[in-house]
């Protein structure tokens, strides 16, 4: 159990580092943007992300 939890967290940190390491610009931006988004549309932007990977972890598993 312990293992896939492991693997979850790398397999999560190699896509976002091969991320800001092919597209550094375009990763700024967006941080840059962020600021303007509203809590609540941040908020709904988490829940619906939470609800896909609690979706795709119960299909695997």
């Amino acid at each position: 159990m312990i293992e896939k939890l492991f693997l979850a967290i790398g397999l999560v940190l190699a896509f976002e580092g091969a991320l800001y390491a092919l597209f550094p610009s375009f990763l700024r931006s967006i941080v840059r943007q962020i600021d303007s988004v509203s809590d609540a549309a941040l908020r709904n932007g988490g829940l619906v992300a939470l609800l896909i990977g609690v979706v795709f972890v119960w299909m695997l598993g």
